[in-house]
């Protein structure tokens, strides 16, 4: 793939994670009775203004040039307690996963060093 297809497919995947972040984020403080389930779960409505708060953060991250690997890894690591988190309470984390796959798939599309790190073949560090 030529570096402009690649670069508007990265734009394409970073913009779709940045929203999935910042909408569900933004969805932890405006409250619902879901997120009252959810906040019993995970400890109360406080924790869950501090994920939500976490989730904008490391979207903002994600999308500022410089800082955009840390947001990566940040948004990484966050849905991997995501699925962690639904593992333990015996729920489904077939969304969690699909994200979190997402994730890694934009990763690898916008960061060409981590492609080129992880897969030894030749074809990757192109």
């Amino acid at each position: 793939m030529n570096s402009k297809t690649r670069k508007i497919i990265s734009y394409i995947l970073s913009g779709l994670v940045t929203l999935i972040f910042v909408g569900t984020g933004v969805m932890k403080f405006t409250g619902g009775e879901q997120n009252a389930q959810i906040a019993e779960l995970v400890g109360g409505a406080s924790t869950l203004y501090l994920l939500g708060g976490l989730q904008i953060f490391f979207a903002v991250l994600f999308l500022i040039p410089r800082t955009a690997v840390v947001g990566f890894l940040l948004m990484a690591c966050y849905m991997a307690g995501a699925i962690a988190t639904h593992l333990v309470i015996k729920e489904s984390f077939i969304p969690q996963m699909t994200i979190e796959t997402l994730i890694w798939v934009t990763g690898f599309v916008r960061f060409s060093e981590l492609s080129q790190r992880l897969c030894g073949c030749g074809s990757c560090n192109k």
